[in-house]
């Protein structure tokens, strides 16, 4: 069974990106592996709470990400 985890930040997706993500990993899947793998593809979208991730040694946020931050 495919299997593809996006971790993203909480409230950064819409219901309408999360769906879009799902849309295309399957797509992608099922050009790769055939169509026979569509049914069983499992696509994860996971919100991480705000500031609950990092990079680099430094704690992420979303004001940070969407630039929104004096410190990024």
């Amino acid at each position: 069974m495919p299997f593809a985890n996006f971790k993203v930040p909480a409230g950064s997706l819409d219901e309408k990106q999360k769906e879009l993500i799902v849309t295309r990993v399957t797509d992608l899947y099922a050009e790769l592996y055939g169509d026979g793998a569509r049914a069983s593809t499992m696509v994860l979208v996971e919100e991480v709470p705000d500031g609950g991730w990092g990079i680099g040694g430094g704690v992420l946020t979303l004001a940070r990400l969407q630039g929104r931050d004096p410190e990024s």
